[in-house]
């Protein structure tokens, strides 16, 4: 029929019957013969478009021929009125109603579909859609209706679908696979003899132009693999200082000092001393600093210091008789020393060695004396130097306590903290738990002030272990990175490619050893690579850390075990080997992740 076949008709919008609610259109009970009368008014015509009188005229914008307004009321009225009191004449008397519908349309009338439906049995829900569809008939014959079957219809009835299709026109669908690549469905018909048509497109020739994964290729990891030789690793991070790093400012020239020592490491095979940090840490400073020497303090010089103050030049000497020169040079120094400890006047020889800077002579003479007079003489010479000078950190540390430059450094007004580090590990004293202590104090000052590579780096230096993310307490878990930020900004490509360094260069002085908390981060970058268009070099990163797990106990890191091999078993067909291999053995699998899942299951049986 015309409204049946109509297509917008077999297509209602979801949110239609939203906008109409049952109370809307409830029929209200009205005269037979304003009935018959409207209906007289408003007679069906062949000449009548079906889409001016639909109910979704004017909401659907394909079928918006005419504004809405009375015509759609009219026609929706009309139906409603003839449909529910045609219904009902005819479960009251059935006759009357096949008069009065002929008498009102001039001649019999074919029955609606709805309604044909409803007396089929073919709906159990006519009477709920009466509230929302109408179709062309207004009018139908009850003695048609008692008769009626869908074998009569001279067909099939093909039922129409009551949820609208989610798109209206073929669409192209678009996903992500394994092996880096974007697969397109084009939206083709092959229902209708068009062929289909699937596009394979490689990740990395699409991304060939981005930054990311030009970080990822310049990369010569897995650093675990033979053919990787130090030389590129060196390379690699020479490369870094030169690209990433502004020397300009403090944090770039603290993150240049980490490649310069994974550079060092690298060389030396992932062994060094003191002193090789000491001189990496000097040829990094930018420029000497020269630290002002200091008048002793007043209140150390306090013997006799009211007749040294009030003396004149040229005055007579009252202890040797000789009127002493304006200038006085060294050995003039030394002589005037030397004559009062002629006349057994110590005390007055240690003050005037300490007043012209003889501090070795008075040292050494205090130390024959007794330990108060030695610490007045030390003190008085530590108090010459400059607050922020090394050699006050050094001697503090001598003295037994935490140097000042490890609670102050990382300050505009307290200068460079490299030089303080330097001589911290070229002069460790006997307490090795003191100067651990001082340099962990110094990494955590660095940290408190935002200068994070420089606290880790003092942290390498005092052996602090990694920890997790989770872990606020751990003191770092990823080398130059801080854990207290936000996880994207955490784990950059950047900082997993330098931590991965560093474990190499450990490995290099022990082929053995590993980061088990660094593990996550692979199969996290492994992950990367894979997205990126990368999948060979993310297989061989799998079995990095499935070589770590099946060294350990898998059980003992459950979740990171599973997520690897679920990982694997994605890119398990990127492997050079397997694409080598004939036909009939491309469902072998790497010995490893065969021995990974059965652990996997094991532990899940357990």
């Amino acid at each position: 029929r015309q409204g049946y076949e109509d297509p917008h008709w077999q297509y209602p919008v979801a949110s239609y019957g939203d906008d109409y609610t049952y109370q809307s259109h409830q029929w209200q009970p009205v005269a037979w013969q304003d009935d018959r009368d409207l209906r007289q008014r408003a007679p069906y015509s062949k000449n009548t478009n079906y889409r001016d009188q639909h109910y979704y005229r004017g909401y659907h914008p394909n079928l918006a021929t005419t504004t809405l307004g009375q015509d759609r009321t009219q026609t929706y009225d009309s139906y409603n009125e003839s449909y529910i009191s045609s219904a009902r004449k005819e479960r009251a008397g059935g006759e009357a109603l096949g008069s009065d519908s002929r008498e009102a349309g001039g001649q019999p009338q074919e029955p609606s579909l709805l309604l044909q439906y409803h007396e089929s049995g073919l709906s159990s829900s006519s009477s709920e859609l009466s509230q929302y569809i109408h179709d062309s008939a207004d009018h139908y014959d009850p003695t048609l209706s008692e008769t009626w079957s869908p074998a009569q219809a001279g067909g099939l009835l093909v039922s129409t679908p009551s949820v609208p299709l989610k798109f209206l026109l073929p669409h192209m669908a678009v996903c992500f696979g394994a092996g880096g690549q974007l697969v397109l469905v084009c939206p083709h018909r092959p229902a209708e003899g068009q062929l289909a048509h699937v596009e394979l497109h490689s990740l990395e020739v699409i991304l060939h132009d981005t930054k990311e994964l030009e970080e990822l290729q310049a990369f010569p990891g897995p650093l675990a693999r033979e053919d990787l030789h130090k030389v590129d690793v060196m390379t690699f991070c020479q490369q870094k200082i030169v690209t990433s790093c502004d020397l300009s400012t403090q944090k770039g020239r603290d993150s240049s000092l980490l490649w310069k020592l994974l550079v060092l490491l690298c060389r030396q095979n992932g062994s060094m001393v003191g002193s090789d940090t000491a001189e990496l840490l000097m040829q990094d400073c930018r420029h000497r600093e020269k630290y002002k020497r200091q008048n002793p303090a007043a209140n150390l010089i306090s013997l006799m210091d009211d007749e040294w103050m009030s003396r004149q030049p040229g005055s007579l000497d009252l202890i040797t008789g000789e009127v002493p020169p304006v200038v006085e040079t060294q050995a003039q120094i030394v002589e005037k020393f030397t004559k009062l400890l002629y006349y057994g006047r110590k005390k007055d020889a240690l003050v005037w060695a300490m007043r012209n800077q003889l501090w070795g002579h008075a040292l050494f003479l205090s130390s024959k004396m007794d330990p108060r007079t030695y610490s007045w003489v030390l003190s008085g010479f530590t108090s010459t130097l400059a607050a922020n000078d090394p050699l006050q950190t050094l001697f503090q540390l001598m003295s037994g306590k935490i140097p000042q430059a490890a609670l102050c450094c990382g300050d505009a007004t307290w200068g460079d903290w490299r030089p303080h580090l330097a001589v911290m590990l070229s002069n460790k004293v006997g307490d090795m738990e003191l100067n651990h202590r001082a340099i962990v104090t110094m990494g955590d000052t660095l940290a408190g002030r935002g200068a994070v590579e420089a606290a880790h780096f003092c942290y390498l230096m005092a052996d602090i272990p990694f920890g997790y993310f989770g872990a606020k307490a751990d003191r770092m878990a990823l080398l130059g990175s801080s854990h207290r930020q936000a996880f994207t900004q955490f784990a950059r490509t950047e900082v997993i490619q330098r931590m991965e360094i560093f474990e190499y260069c450990q490995r290099l002085r022990q082929p053995e050893s590993f980061l088990l908390p660094f593990q996550v981060y692979k199969l996290l970058y492994a992950s990367r690579l894979a997205d990126y268009g990368l999948p060979a070099q993310a297989l061989q990163y799998c079995e990095q850390i499935a070589t770590v797990l099946l060294g350990q106990d898998p059980a003992s890191h459950p979740v990171l075990a599973q997520q690897v091999m679920k990982l694997a078993e994605r890119l398990k067909l990127s492997d050079p080997l397997l694409l080598e291999m004939p036909e009939q053995d491309e469902t072998l699998e790497p010995d490893w992740l065969v021995q990974l899942r059965a652990c996997c299951r094991e532990w899940e049986v357990r």
